[in-house]
């Protein structure tokens, strides 16, 4: 079983992803693709988070910063929820050979959440006149600790196991991103409607996680057909 970091709080919350989820997982091609598509929405009425006071470098970030750490459209949908299958051994190849780029711009981490493949590049950018520090909490992968001035435009890092990996800026305190190291392609992140997609699925019943930094996390099962798409629509609820 894998173990994943998942800091809330500033406190350190190991997290075991479900036993048998894809660990030998075989990329191939999907002749029989089918597809899974939903909403990610909030259960209740979960308090918006305030915007956060910045008392540092206020020329570039401003004398202030909205949070991140929920952020709800119409109809509570939720962004920035994680999905991923957790028991899918084989579909369609994981890119390694992608570049995804993580950049920090006006004292923000853009994007919040961020899916990089295992063994992919992840390009961390600095886009701002002043320095920044990239820290990551992680246990499966080397944790990363530097200094980011703007005379290192960027930083390159590999992940060589999944986890999701809390990752902030030491310099800036309320500067934080979630990195979600993939092992698989079946990972998606919700958009600014909740919504996700998860594309060339091979047919069969899946475990799908959604998870969420402030909202928790939940199990669906999902059944996908050949060549057609299944719905779902999940309630989080913190």
């Amino acid at each position: 079983m894998r173990t994943w970091l998942v800091v809330l709080g500033g406190v350190g919350l190991l997290i075991s992803a479900a036993a048998g989820s894809s660990l030998a997982y075989e990329g191939a091609a999907v002749a029989e693709k089918g597809r899974v598509s939903g909403i990610v929405k909030a259960a209740g009425k979960p308090p918006a988070p305030k915007p956060i006071e910045v008392n540092k470098d206020q020329a570039t970030c401003g004398k202030s910063q909205p949070a991140e750490s929920l952020i709800l459209g119409a109809g509570n949908s939720v962004k920035n929820a994680v999905i991923r299958l957790t028991n899918i051994s084989k579909g369609k190849p994981l890119d390694t050979a992608a570049k995804v780029m993580l950049d920090q711009a006006k004292c923000r981490f853009v994007p919040h959440v961020v899916i990089v493949p295992v063994g992919a590049t992840l390009e961390i950018k600095n886009s701002d006149p002043i320095t920044h520090n990239v820290h990551t909490f992680s246990i499966e992968n080397d944790p990363i600790n530097k200094a980011q001035p703007k005379t290192v435009p960027i930083i390159p890092t590999k992940f060589t196991a999944p986890e999701i990996v809390k990752t902030q800026c030491d310099i800036h305190k309320w500067m934080g991103t979630w990195i979600v190291a993939a092992d698989h392609p079946y990972y998606a992140v919700t958009d600014d409607k909740g919504q996700f997609k998860l594309a060339d699925v091979p047919p069969g019943t899946y475990q799908m996680e959604i998870w969420h930094e402030t909202l928790g996390k939940m199990t669906k099962e999902v059944t996908v057909k050949a060549n057609a798409e299944a719905s779902v629509s999940v309630e989080l609820k913190k």
